[in-house]
């Protein structure tokens, strides 16, 4: 009998801490997101806005690269993207008939770009980028001709 009267609140005791353990268990994970994808983006970091920008120039050059070049006097080309210590990252050709709106975009970038040097203070090679002597079309392609690849 004194034996019966031991196991039973042992055998109770094990279960409720069993129970509670479990349950316990359950809840303590339901702050924690399920991937670190669904984390939420850090609007501020500057990763983030370099994502952004490669984002924006991937969008700006693809709007060219499916044109179709027959005649490089319908053609044109911009400075696009700002390094640190001033002048363009580059020049992009386009399509006179997108100008209108085409150019407003690349000087968005422009602009993105030169707030985004100034805020995380970027340095760049300075190295001046020359600009393009000519335009010329090669299989279909628009091609940049510039004084150092004639």
């Amino acid at each position: 009998m004194k034996k019966l009267f031991f196991h039973i609140p042992a055998i109770v005791l094990c279960t409720t801490l069993t129970l509670v353990s479990c349950n316990t268990s359950k809840s303590a994970n339901t702050n924690l997101p399920i991937d670190i994808a669904d984390r939420p983006a850090d609007e501020d970091s500057q990763k983030y806005e370099q994502a952004q920008l490669d984002r924006l120039k991937a969008s700006i050059e693809s709007e060219v690269s499916g044109e179709k070049c027959t005649d490089a006097s319908q053609w044109a080309f911009a400075p696009m993207g700002s390094k640190a210590c001033g002048g363009p990252q580059q020049y992009i050709a386009y399509p006179k008939k997108i100008e209108a709106t085409f150019l407003p975009r690349v000087n968005e970038y422009t602009d993105k770009v030169k707030a985004f040097n100034e805020k995380y203070n970027i340095t760049s090679d300075c190295m001046m980028i020359e600009p393009p002597t000519s335009l010329k079309c090669v299989n279909g392609k628009i091609r940049l001709i510039t004084p150092d690849n004639n």
